[in-house]
């Protein structure tokens, strides 16, 4: 599925992004361009990079337990 119309960025990217160390939304804007257009996604990438869970201590684990919370 697309999380980003923008940049044309599908959620298996952004897992790809996350597995590659891309563990904030910042990092993965740099990455492949996720919420540097409208910001519209930036929610969506968000929860799909804490479903990636890149690792325990990353951010994603944070974003996680926040969510969680």
């Amino acid at each position: 599925m697309y999380v980003c119309i923008c940049a044309a960025v599908t959620d298996r990217e952004v897992r790809k992004a996350a597995a590659a160390g891309a563990d904030t939304l910042d990092k993965l804007a740099m990455a492949l361009g996720v919420g540097a257009g409208c910001g519209c996604c930036r929610e969506a990438a968000q929860q799909v990079l804490i479903e990636a869970g890149c690792g325990q201590g990353c951010a994603c684990a944070q974003m996680r337990q926040t969510a969680a919370a």
